[in-house]
């Protein structure tokens, strides 16, 4: 028998007789409500309800409760959903809702996590921002979450692929704490897993080293008392677990030239450490401010009958009274992408904005020889649900 015969290919449907034209109606948005209302995940009684912070990771395509305690910790492995839940006036809730992609994570993982972005908001009624974050570039509205943030190699089990253990006798295990600047709030501490070498090392920054029977210390001339305080918390957290003995060695003193060694430098005499923080974190504030592209205003709409993207506004101000209505916009502060969608845009248009949103990041990404505009935060937000971090880009 031909491999072929027997087999039916799927009847090519019409637009129409395939019911796509339904998407961003009344009738899609109950059906995807009815699926939101069925997910355990929302239905605490809490979600939408009550103002906090909400936390799940992605678990063999389920969303599972991130436990309290680990508010702020995070696997390079994995998926996550973030939800930020506060007060506007007294009487009204605003939700952010973040979905956090690891740089190992899998595409099942980060698939599931977009798509239950999707349903989260739903449930909420269509009155969420969405943001796509990624390890190596959070935004600002993301880390102003937390007051520390500790990212770890590592990661759950998945439909496809999982991490396997590995045995920590084998292996070293090097933290970097450093203190990251905050977006109009408190600084965020940041403990970082990296690779363990001596070429991680960098006088600003504290370093905790675990190989195993031992944790050492190393703290760059340069680091300050908070970064020291909150290596001292790590370490403690880290005892609690094993009995092993912990040394604290300054960059100042001669033996601290030991990590070194054990990190692999121990032939080499670098005069200077100056290794440069993970992703987005390396940029200082003024990195960050200095140059940035000019602000770029784009219309996503099919009123013509074809879909089209046209340039609105390049490098001048953009106003509220610059949207409207009836389609989505694209505003590139420099900084983060955000995608305004209008009450009364088409499905089409509102089915499209990240597939856009991320051709356009890829586009930028070709035109600028080893940009990182890949690691640009995409944040959508829907008309009448504005968020204020989305209000505060429009005033700068």
């Amino acid at each position: 028998m031909s491999p072929h015969e027997g087999l039916v290919h799927p009847k090519e449907y019409d637009v129409k007789d395939s019911n796509v034209e339904l998407i961003g109606s009344d009738l899609d948005h109950r059906v995807k409500y009815n699926s939101a209302a069925s997910e355990p995940a929302w239905n605490n009684g809490k979600i939408g309800q009550e103002a906090g912070l909400y936390i799940w990771r992605i678990e063999n395509f389920e969303v599972i409760p991130w436990p309290r305690e680990k508010f702020g910790q995070f696997y390079d492995g994995d998926s996550f959903i973030v939800l930020h839940t506060y007060k506007v006036g007294d009487d009204k809730l605003g939700h952010d809702i973040f979905f956090w992609l690891g740089n190992k994570t899998t595409q099942d993982e980060a698939g599931t996590a977009a798509y239950k972005t999707v349903e989260l908001d739903e449930f909420l009624h269509g009155a969420a921002t969405q943001h796509r974050e990624v390890q190596q570039a959070p935004s600002d509205e993301f880390l102003a979450l937390f007051r520390h943030i500790s990212i770890r190699s590592g990661g759950v089990r998945s439909g496809f692929t999982h991490v396997e253990p590995e045995a920590k006798e084998d292996i070293l295990t090097l933290l970097r704490i450093f203190k990251h600047p905050g977006a109009g709030r408190i600084d965020s501490l940041i403990v970082h897993e990296v690779e363990p070498t001596w070429q991680s090392l960098d006088e600003n920054d504290v370093f905790v080293l675990d190989k195993g029977d031992k944790i050492w210390v190393w703290q760059g001339k340069k680091c300050s008392p908070m970064e020291k305080a909150k290596a001292a918390q790590v370490v403690n957290d880290m005892t609690l677990a094993k009995h092993v003995d912990v040394e604290v060695l300054s960059q100042l003193e001669s033996r601290s030239k030991l990590v070194v060694d054990l990190l692999g430098g121990k032939d080499k005499a670098p005069s200077t450490l100056e290794a440069p923080r993970p992703g987005r974190f390396g940029k200082r504030s003024s990195e960050a401010s200095a140059g940035s592209p000019s602000r770029k205003l784009f219309r996503l709409s099919d009123a013509s009958g074809d879909l089209s993207f046209d340039l609105v506004k390049d490098g001048q101000r953009v106003n509220r009274s610059d949207f409207d209505g009836k389609d989505v916009f694209l505003y590139d502060t420099g900084s983060t992408l955000w995608v305004w969608q209008g009450s009364e845009a088409s499905a089409s248009e509102k089915a499209m904005w990240l597939k856009v949103a991320q051709f356009y990041v890829r586009k930028i990404q070709e035109s600028v020889q080893s940009s990182e505009a890949y690691l640009k935060p995409i944040s959508k937000v829907s008309q009448g649900h504005e968020s204020p971090a989305f209000l505060k880009a429009l005033e700068v």
